[in-house]
């Protein structure tokens, strides 16, 4: 929308100086379009919403620093971008850390009394396991719980070690997999266990 109905320059002068009614005028002009660029952006309705919070929040404790003789209309646009980026960067970066500890997690099962903290994990790991094939759950729980040497697993289950090492990845993969299914309830437990070790 193109700011030709109000006199930008004035409004940015008596925003500086702490004006509401100036603040308020920029509101009203700008905050559809500007809520409409960001639901296109992020299409989600709260998000955009809350994002549109931020960014007249920023405009607010930032006014003392705007270029009076520059146009309005393009600050924001950028402004209402960035907010936009940061947002799809920290979704990522949640993500990415979500996906970390769980790796962790589970890569470093040995023992479960030993490695895991919480009883709500714990059965988790469990109701993981106990999705696995039947051979793939005994070598895991061989291998893995009971920290028996590929050898021994080998002579107990008549398998060769190559076997074993593709249930164990392909076991590891599932319950990771699993985890990641399920992480809003390990989250927490796994971030406090990663913490405290």
């Amino acid at each position: 929308m193109a700011a030709k109905n109000i006199n930008t320059s004035l409004l940015l002068h008596e925003l500086q100086r702490g004006s509401d009614k100036a603040f308020v005028v920029i509101y009203d002009y700008y905050s559809r379009p500007l809520y409409r660029n960001l639901l296109h952006l992020i299409k989600d309705e709260d998000v955009a919403k809350e994002l549109l919070q931020d960014l007249f929040l920023k405009l607010w404790t930032k006014r003392t620093e705007l270029n009076v003789e520059k146009p309005l209309q393009p600050y924001l646009y950028k402004m209402a971008s960035r907010l936009a980026y940061n947002h799809f960067r920290k979704i990522a970066q949640d993500q990415r850390l979500i996906s970390q500890l769980i790796l962790t997690t589970v890569d470093h099962v040995t023992n479960i009394e030993d490695t895991l903290i919480d009883e709500e994990t714990q059965a988790l790991l469990r109701q993981a396991i106990d999705h696995l094939p039947t051979q793939r759950k005994k070598v895991f729980t061989l291998c893995k719980l009971e920290g028996k040497s590929y050898d021994e697993v080998s002579n107990t289950l008549g398998i060769s070690n190559a076997t074993i090492n593709e249930h164990v990845v392909k076991a590891n993969k599932a319950i990771k997999q699993y985890f990641w299914a399920n992480y809003s309830m390990t989250v927490i437990v796994v971030v406090l266990h990663l913490i405290d070790h």
